[in-house]
């Protein structure tokens, strides 16, 4: 049986890849307690965490509020650039389109996702954005990192929507 993990990944990463999606989780966690869909992100650069986002589209009324979006700007001025080089992405759900889009012009190179989403996944389930070679940039793309988790906290979060008579 081979790795799933392509070997650029192994060879970056001096810490597992489920230490930093537990941190994505984590801000899931907190999208969840806010009563946002619970998804979270952390970008990581040189095994540090630069960004760390929710979604916040209720509590800001803004629907590019996804935790991708927020992640992606709050690691551009850490940086000091737009040019995400270096970086690994992790989030609890598959990025939708437009965040695969905001992905690719950020130039992030990896992303690491929890659970698929099979009404909006551009990376891999309906789209593959990251990895179209007739756009300028694309990324590896890694799913399944402690799937069973991140996909528990949309269960739960849209099992107690449909309790209140909500989405």
């Amino acid at each position: 049986m081979t790795d799933p993990i392509p070997p650029e990944f192994t060879e970056l990463d001096a810490v597992p890849h489920e230490i930093w999606m537990k941190k994505a989780i984590d801000q899931a966690i907190e999208a969840f307690d806010h009563q946002e869909v619970p998804v979270g992100c952390v970008i990581v650069h040189r095994d540090k965490v630069i960004a760390a986002a929710w979604n916040q589209r209720e509590m800001l009324q803004d629907p590019t509020a996804h935790a991708e979006m927020i992640a992606i700007t709050q690691a551009a001025e850490t940086l000091g650039t737009w040019r995400l080089l270096e970086c690994r992405l992790y989030v609890t759900l598959e990025p939708c389109p437009m965040c695969a889009g905001a992905i690719v012009q950020a130039r992030i190179p990896h992303v690491i996702y929890g659970t698929s989403d099979p009404k909006g996944g551009a990376c891999d389930t309906l789209y593959r954005i990251t990895s179209d070679a007739r756009l300028n940039h694309q990324c590896t793309v890694i799913g399944g990192i402690m799937q069973d988790d991140s996909r528990a906290l949309l269960q739960e979060f849209f099992r107690q929507q449909r309790a209140l008579g909500k989405k």
